[in-house]
């Protein structure tokens, strides 16, 4: 089983697509700062937000729901525990390949179900913070 490190090493040179869910149009906000990041570095960054739709954000429209948000690699989960199971079947529904749950999202059932679909998981981590501590 490869490490930590080695996964989500794996994970940030190999996606390339990823929805922000829970994406705040607030610059203060984390899920801005991360998603303007991520967006800085070269990944495609799709911002879902039901409130905010059709606002752009980083060249894309917002989307109301990962539903809409087209093929992507990777879901990015900026929304407390208790609702990050419903993101995590969403995005098992849209085929994506990695469910990445931010700082202090855990929810180890909706870890399991992506796990038993295919997906791989992440979880209570930032990539803003992963990809400069590994050199990406």
């Amino acid at each position: 089983m490869p490490s930590d490190d080695t996964m989500i090493r794996d994970i940030l040179t190999s996606v390339k697509t990823i929805a922000v869910v829970g994406w705040s149009p607030k610059p203060e906000r984390p899920s801005n700062e991360v998603a303007a990041f991520l967006a800085r570095r070269g990944y495609r960054v799709i911002p879902v937000n039901p409130g905010q739709v059709g606002q752009m954000a980083l060249g894309e429209e917002v989307r109301a729901a990962l539903a809409e948000a087209g093929p992507v690699d990777m879901v990015d989960i900026f929304r407390r525990s208790e609702e990050a199971g419903t993101v995590v079947d969403q995005a098992i529904a849209v085929g994506a390949k990695v469910v990445w749950m931010q700082l202090g999202v855990v929810d180890e059932a909706a870890a399991a179900r992506a796990r038993a679909a295919g997906l791989q998981v992440v979880m209570n981590r930032c990539p803003a913070i992963e990809i400069p501590r590994l050199g990406l």
